[in-house]
């Protein structure tokens, strides 16, 4: 059975440190950073507290279901999934929540949704039927009806061709990343839709250094490796989700490229990213425990209070500038 000890270990703090924190002692000074990973540590080696086990007496268990097949390809895992009940337990201690994952027209027992993307008539009709709380990210429901969390996409590309183009004089930015086309829809559209408003704004879009495939690391090198060969890379390039990222920087050290001397990158993390493999680059962040905290305290609202009147939440992007551009 795992101690405080171990977990002061994993998570590089003192033991006190680790008990403060579970202990959701406001007074400790920690950064969100840490805080994080003293509660990773806790759930990966299965240590509760003393008040742990107490407050699980008196939670209310909840089962939240995630409609993502708008986002993520339904043969590919949502790996957010299995970090998020320790969102959960950063956040309160009211809730026991177990995550599943929905599929459109198979009816599932849960007490709220949250779903990603732009849905059909009948897709929101399937919604309804499963419960009366739910929450959209990234909809386009023009409507009071239901809760939204709102990212806005076009801050932080605005942020980054600033960047690039006003401060570090890039003369051109372009992209590489992927669309899947599936039955219900489209997914990776709207980032690359996106840049190339940005761009045309400045009059400077040029469709050339645009390379679109699959969402894979697969294609981003063939993608990177195509565009190399043909001379068709802008000196900075958005790479449109770390899959894509992977297999682009390995095309561009193959052809000897040197990043950012040779040809600059941004990466485009998305919702569903766990953990960057390239936590000194230059990226766009979604911010995505923010998205996720602000559209559970939303549904906890609601099935707690059953509150009607809706709340829209706007969460912004950003540039974080690192040493990749």
């Amino acid at each position: 059975m795992a101690t405080i000890n171990d977990v002061a270990q994993a998570a590089r703090v003192s033991a006190a440190a680790v008990s403060r924190v579970l202990n959701k002692d406001d007074r400790i000074s920690v950064s969100p950073e840490v805080r994080a990973r003293i509660f990773q540590a806790a759930h990966t080696l299965g240590y509760v507290s003393p008040r742990q086990r107490r407050a699980a007496q008196h939670k209310t268990h909840l089962t939240i279901g995630v409609a993502d097949w708008r986002i993520i390809r339904p043969d590919r895992p949502n790996v957010r999934l299995s970090s998020l009940s320790c969102l959960v337990q950063m956040m309160t201690d009211q809730y026991e929540v177990a995550f599943v994952r929905l599929t459109f027209g198979q009816p599932q027992t849960v007490d709220g949704v949250i779903a990603f993307g732009v849905f059909s008539a009948a897709e929101l009709d399937f919604l309804r039927t499963l419960s009366f709380a739910i929450v959209f990210v990234n909809s386009d429901q023009h409507n009071y009806e239901f809760d939204q969390v709102q990212v806005d996409f076009d801050r932080g590309l605005e942020e980054m061709a600033a960047y690039l183009l006003d401060q570090k004089r890039y003369t051109g930015i372009g992209y590489i990343g992927g669309v899947y086309d599936g039955k219900n829809g489209k997914i990776g559209l709207h980032r690359v839709a996106g840049l190339r408003r940005v761009l045309e704004r400045r009059g400077i879009y040029d469709p050339r250094t645009f390379h679109l495939g699959e969402i894979s690391r697969d294609s981003g090198y063939e993608l990177a490796k195509k565009a190399a060969r043909e001379n068709a890379l802008a000196e900075a390039m958005l790479l449109g989700s770390d899959q894509v990222a992977e297999g682009a920087l390995e095309a561009f050290r193959e052809r000897g490229f040197r990043v950012p001397k040779d040809v600059a990158v941004i990466i485009y993390q998305d919702l569903q990213t766990l953990e960057s493999k390239w936590p000194t680059g230059t990226c766009i962040e979604m911010f995505p425990d923010y998205v996720w905290e602000n559209a559970l305290e939303l549904l906890f609202s609601r099935i707690h209070q059953r509150r009607v009147q809706a709340v829209t939440v706007t969460v912004p992007t950003r540039i974080k500038i690192g040493d990749t551009a």
